[in-house]
């Protein structure tokens, strides 16, 4: 089948999709958008969290053929060209970014929680990115970059 969706603001076709195929799937491998990563594959990492018609998902859930006609946002269409987001660049900055795998389902996360809440406290920012699992860095410089992006102003 054939996928007609958006992505980061344009119009994308992906063709011989099988229905079931993942939305994580269309975009590494037929979109060529390897931002998500693909860690479980079971929606228990959330290193491959995208905005689907600017609600939040684990890609490797959403199967190809629900995005027909729809709006996905990667962690590459964050940002502006070659200008990072403020989430992007602050999670640079604090030094919260190692391996990677989790970071773009973390920056998405975090992206989300500072577009609904300007200031959000710890516990906030920690129950924002409760669906996100990290091997390497302990948490506290991701916690140290979120902090940091809403001292920046205003997210995209």
């Amino acid at each position: 089948m054939r996928v007609n969706v958006t992505i980061n603001g344009e119009s994308r076709q992906a063709d011989d999709v099988w229905e079931g195929e993942s939305l994580l799937y269309v975009l590494r491998e037929r979109l060529g958008l390897p931002g998500s990563k693909n860690a479980c594959e079971q929606g228990e990492c959330g290193s491959c969290t995208v905005y689907l018609d600017e609600v939040p998902v684990c890609s490797c859930l959403v199967a190809a053929g629900q995005v027909e006609g729809r709006e996905v946002r990667t962690v590459e269409g964050l940002a502006e060209g070659d200008e990072l987001d403020r989430v992007q660049q602050s999670f640079v900055d604090a030094g919260a970014v190692q391996c990677g795998f989790c970071t773009p389902g973390l920056v998405v996360a975090a992206h989300d929680l500072l577009n609904r809440v300007e200031n959000p406290a710890d516990e906030e920012i920690r129950e924002a990115l409760a669906g996100n699992l990290c091997r390497c860095t302990g948490y506290e410089k991701i916690l140290d970059a979120v902090r940091l992006a809403a001292t920046r102003g205003e997210t995209l």
